[in-house]
């Protein structure tokens, strides 16, 4: 169950890290760092906080384990931030749906054809279309 307190904390710890990461951390591994979303327990003292990482397979687990190695840093900015009785533990979890989604376009791009058939048009000048010959007009 969600309550509205926790979903406050989950946008105030996603919009403290992800300022954190982009302005504040100067660790060269952590590049290309996008905070997706935050996951808070119930009693506010876990976060998970989903990141996406542009970059190879290397690029993904060096960004991860400086994100670790961050991780006191981090939860002094969220506790500063937040005014509550714990400070939330972070916990980094790779986001892959930025990147299925973009391996799911790539593959419909190969799959589907680029342009729709245009109308033809027939031999007597009208195009064709999918009411076919029973709504023709008559010249009578």
């Amino acid at each position: 169950m969600s309550s509205r307190r926790v979903l406050k904390v989950a946008e105030a710890i996603r919009e403290v890290v992800s300022m954190a990461i982009l302005v504040e951390l100067r660790d060269p591994r952590i590049q290309h760092v996008t905070v997706t979303y935050v996951e808070v327990s119930g009693d506010l003292r876990h976060a998970k906080v989903h990141v996406s990482i542009m970059g190879d397979e290397k690029k993904e687990q060096l960004a991860l384990h400086g994100l670790q190695s961050a991780i006191g840093f981090l939860q002094k900015k969220v506790g500063d931030r937040l005014d509550t009785r714990y400070i939330p533990r972070l916990k980094f979890v790779l986001d892959k749906g930025v990147k299925s989604s973009l391996a799911v376009a790539r593959i419909l791009e190969d799959v589907l054809p680029e342009d729709p058939e245009p109308e033809t048009p027939s031999a007597d000048g009208s195009s064709s279309s999918l009411l076919g010959s029973d709504y023709e007009d008559s010249e009578d």
